[in-house]
């Protein structure tokens, strides 16, 4: 496994650097709940034909912060930014809320941002 760690400002262009569509496998958008308010914003990818070749680009981000989109590299990543919308309550550019939570659900389960 490869992290790589990346910023908001960059994370498109590192990703349109790394990524081959023919190699890699996109799995999805993960967040980790940290301390203070903040949160790990991580991009995974697997390689095909690889068994157990694993890349992650991640970025420690702010409950304010707006993540920019992806879908235009990997279209297979919309799903990912809209459940992280719904988990977390942290804005992906473009992404809709209410992919997975119903309105009278519990909103934004795994965020460490305060309501």
């Amino acid at each position: 496994m490869k992290k790589i760690e990346v910023t908001l400002n960059n994370v498109r262009e590192e990703i349109l650097e790394f990524y081959d569509a023919k190699k890699w496998h996109f799995l999805t958008l993960n967040g980790v709940a940290l301390e203070d308010e903040k949160t790990e914003i991580q991009w995974i990818f697997s390689q095909y034909e690889a068994f157990d070749e694993i890349v992650i680009m991640f970025a420690e981000i702010a409950c304010g912060d707006v993540v920019p989109s992806i879908v235009d590299i990997v279209p297979s990543a919309i799903i990912s930014q809209r459940e992280f919308v719904d988990m977390f309550g942290i804005e992906v550019d473009g992404s809709e809320k209410g992919l997975y939570l119903d309105q009278d659900s519990l909103q934004m389960p795994l965020s460490s941002c305060k309501v």
